[in-house]
């Protein structure tokens, strides 16, 4: 009989949370080749549980890894378009299918475990940071506590493991109630039953990394390895005060590494968990990566990545761009290798086989075979995620119920220049002045910028209102929100910054308030990008040698995303958090009769 959620007992498990450490299994599945096995090769549902060293059993097991990554705390299922994933169907025709809700994860992670005695539960990072208020509000414990109960087996961190400081992560590992707010219910939080794997994450003092590098998974004879890495630009995208004290290494050299020490250990099947990513010329989530020639349909920090690691690492399980793939890229020696991303917020899941082979401990390569498949709401809701969701709800309601606005429509944050990053920068602008009238502008970071306003109700305050928990879903990061001094040539170069050094292959457009605009002509190259005499603050050209007042958040007004100039700042004022001036703004102008309409995107002209 399938299994669901009704019916699934959890796998006694040991707790390796305070070992912050070492093995880990796995498997992993693309369609590779098709290389056919022996007849002897068997599946998890067929192998014989005899124990010991393969005795008993065929030469050939596949080892089922089912893989997410990007979770973000996002618990109760996203909302608009953060909820949906695109699916290209045999016509060439695109279907858009809701998708995700940590209830839905759990029933298909358990059906698709049903039958297969070789199987793990991997992740590639950010499995909190950036998280909605039902998460975000209790420091991620409620993320942490259904990771557990969906049985996570290990994952690599990511950037947004960082937000709050090595302490912190070590908390969420470890467990231990809050050191400032305390425990939010009457039992101290246990902390995670799965290791976090750091392997590229050195502590300064020591030199040695913050969490294990690898773990290692062993069932009957079967042993895979994985070893977990973040990007090592981490330090680019993260305040700095989450990052303090430590380095992040490059990420090659640090699989390599310990790929090596693996092998010393007898190790020789291994899995990289890796939080780096790429771009897939296809956003549906099915599209045929491969279809033009291997790795040809997929760009990014990933292929480069993916080309240098050691040809001993069997298969890749990566993140961080929020996109879906199923790719091969050829390794060092020219062989083809699976890897794969599934997504973001659990829209998707990747269900991966590793064939293991019992003669020589490594995986027929060429027998790989993974897919992506969708987290569709139309499955049983697991009830134990349904209750912890119920629990968490009810402690967060006072908070997150409340109306702080109201909108006529929703408010996207697509786009290069996005509606909802229109009304943030406002909103910024708006708090700017309020704390000196000599504010001139507002600066917002697109990453700062989680999830679309929607129109259509979350729960019972009705269409259109905009509850607490609704903002804090969009700016979940508790950023302040910071004034400083800039001359017109510095602000010039902060304009240029989106599109040259390190965000010259990833442009990252800020948000801009009312009144600055400018042209960006994507047909040059680097910094010509943005048109200097286009820039104009309230349809006068900057000065070069004038002072302008900009309102940042902290994170942007510290040099994050690559925008060194703004960390260049003087005559600083901190102020209030950016939630509490984005609920300020919404509420003095917008009413149930004057909703907010979505803003018309229209500061930046783009040239194409």
């Amino acid at each position: 009989m399938p299994a669901t959620a009704q019916s699934h007992q959890p796998r006694r498990r040991r707790r390796t949370s305070r070992l912050l450490v070492a093995a880990a299994t796995v498997v992993t599945a693309g369609a590779l080749a098709a290389a056919a096995l022996p007849a002897s090769a068997s599946t998890g549902a067929d192998a014989r549980d005899h124990g010991g060293h393969g005795k008993g059993h065929g030469r050939y097991q596949d080892v089922q890894l089912l893989s997410f990554n990007d979770l973000h705390g996002n618990l109760e299922p996203p909302a608009g378009s953060s909820g949906r994933v695109t699916e290209v169907q045999p016509d060439g025709t695109m279907k858009t299918i809701d998708a995700g809700g940590i209830e839905y994860l759990a029933t298909h992670l358990r059906e698709a475990r049903e039958g297969n005695r070789y199987s793990i539960t991997a992740a590639g990072g950010d499995m909190v940071g950036a998280s909605p208020l039902l998460s975000g509000l209790f420091h991620d414990e409620p993320t942490i506590e259904a990771l557990n109960k969906l049985d996570l087996d290990v994952t690599s961190v990511g950037n947004h493991e960082f937000d709050e400081g090595a302490r912190e992560l070590a908390r969420l590992q470890n467990g231990g109630c809050h050191p400032t707010e305390g425990c939010y219910t009457d039992k101290e939080f246990e902390g995670a039953d799965f290791p976090y794997l750091a392997a590229n994450v050195l502590d300064e003092k020591t030199g040695k990394p913050l969490l294990k590098p690898y773990w290692v998974w062993k069932q009957r004879g079967v042993k895979v390895g994985f070893i977990g890495v973040t990007l090592e630009g981490t330090p680019n995208i993260v305040s700095a005060e989450g990052v303090k004290g430590l380095q992040f290494k490059d990420e090659v050299e640090t699989i390599n590494k310990y790929a090596k020490e693996l092998q010393r250990q007898g190790v020789k099947s291994i899995v990289a968990l890796i939080h780096e990513g790429g771009f897939p010329a296809s956003s549906s989530y099915n599209y045929d990566c491969d279809s033009p020639g291997a790795g040809d349909g997929i760009s990014g920090p990933i292929v480069d990545i993916a080309k240098n690691i050691t040809p001993q690492v069997d298969a890749l399980v990566t993140g961080h761009t929020h996109n879906a793939y199923v790719c091969t890229i050829p390794d060092p020696a020219g062989n083809p290798r699976m890897v794969t991303s599934a997504s973001s917020f659990g829209r998707l899941y990747t269900d991966t086989t590793l064939t293991y082979d019992r003669a020589t401990g490594d995986i027929a390569r060429t027998s790989v075979k993974s897919a992506n498949h969708v987290v569709t709401r139309d499955v049983p809701k697991a009830p134990d995620m349904t209750r912890l969701i119920d629990r968490w709800s009810t402690l967060a309601a006072p908070i997150g119920n409340r109306p702080i606005g109201y909108v006529s429509a929703d408010i996207d944050r697509n786009g290069t220049e996005s509606p909802l990053g229109d009304l943030i920068a406002d909103a910024q602008f708006a708090y700017g002045k309020t704390q000196d009238p000599e504010t001139d502008l507002a600066l917002m970071n697109p990453g700062g910028i989680r999830a679309p306003l929607t129109y259509a109700a979350s729960g019972a305050e009705g269409d259109g209102v905009v509850t607490y928990a609704e903002g804090f879903t969009v700016q979940p990061f508790a950023n302040t929100v910071n004034l400083r001094d800039y001359t017109g040539a510095q602000l010039i170069q902060v304009l240029k910054e989106q599109v040259s050094g390190p965000n010259e292959a990833s442009p990252k457009i800020l948000q801009i308030s009312s009144g600055l605009t400018y042209t960006l002509d994507l047909t040059k190259s680097g910094a010509d990008r943005v048109v200097t005499d286009s820039i104009r603050l309230n349809g006068a050209p900057i000065d070069p040698t004038a002072t302008y007042r900009v309102a940042s958040n902290s994170f942007l007004a510290g040099g994050g995303d690559g925008f060194t100039t703004l960390g260049e700042g003087t005559n600083e004022l901190v102020g209030a958090d950016d939630l509490a001036a984005f609920e300020q703004y919404l509420t003095a102008n917008s009413s149930p009769t004057a909703p907010i309409a979505p803003p018309a995107a229209d500061r930046i002209t783009v040239v194409q």
